[in-house]
């Protein structure tokens, strides 16, 4: 990875994230509350995949229809995100591989 490769990231989630904090308050809440939770369930793909900019994608249509964030995706969020990263490599998976030693079989 060049620095041009990290200054163009940087720009890229700055961007991302100024879309975020314009977004109506309770959707920047629960999105802040995703992001952490995300980032501790651990797809290897988080940072660089189409996660995150698809949750903010997706609840700025939602605030432009007038829908409340809650209305979007029900009242657990813990249970929304894992519903969408139930198919994603996870660092646990890269863990288990890495102990198993049989890497890309993880059995989770």
């Amino acid at each position: 990875m060049g620095i041009q490769d990290i200054i163009e990231g940087k720009k890229q989630w700055r961007a991302h994230m100024a879309r975020v904090k314009a977004l109506p308050p309770d959707y920047r809440i629960v999105y802040k509350e995703m992001q952490k939770y995300l980032f501790k369930v651990g797809p290897v793909d988080l940072s660089d995949g189409p996660l995150l900019p698809g949750i903010v994608e997706f609840f700025e249509e939602g605030a432009a229809a007038g829908k409340g964030v809650l209305e979007l995706i029900g009242s657990d969020v813990a249970a929304f995100c894992d519903e969408l990263v139930k198919d994603s490599r996870t660092y646990a998976d890269v863990y288990q591989e890495s102990i198993s030693g049989n890497p890309g079989t993880a059995d989770t």
